[in-house]
């Protein structure tokens, strides 16, 4: 009686964990570039990246099935130090909308020049359950 008791405790306290878990956000960086995750359904996903907006290049989703993984508002910039003009980190959020597979490819360029000039890729697999 007292395994018994114990198996459910467990299995209560393993199912408030996974629970937990997937309502987390999942943060990724260059890295992870080339990866494959797994998102369920209402879950977020947070790329930083090492850019300066200053320059006049951003990142920014070159490739997106946005009935699948949509963006979550604007980038942010954080800066790493106060000096005008330094670099820092930008991030994008994604929200997993609907369960399926897609790849979300960033690019970093700037806009104005489309895919003339572009410095950097990220890119990752994402399947959401």
């Amino acid at each position: 009686m007292i395994t018994l008791i114990r198996i459910v405790q467990l299995s209560a306290f393993l199912g408030v964990t996974a629970t937990a878990c997937a309502a987390g956000e999942v943060k990724l960086d260059a890295v992870d570039n080339g990866s494959q995750i797994e998102l369920e359904r209402g879950q977020f996903l947070e790329v930083s990246l090492e850019g300066n907006p200053t320059t006049g290049y951003s990142w920014e989703a070159a490739y997106l099935e946005d009935q699948i993984l949509r963006q979550a508002g604007d980038p942010e910039f954080t800066p790493e130090t106060d000096l005008i003009g330094s670099g820092g980190v930008q991030t994008l959020r994604f929200e997993a909308v609907k369960s399926g597979q897609t790849t979300l490819k960033l690019v970093y360029r700037r806009p104005w020049e489309g895919d003339v000039n572009l410095l950097k890729t990220f890119s990752v697999k994402v399947v959401v359950r």
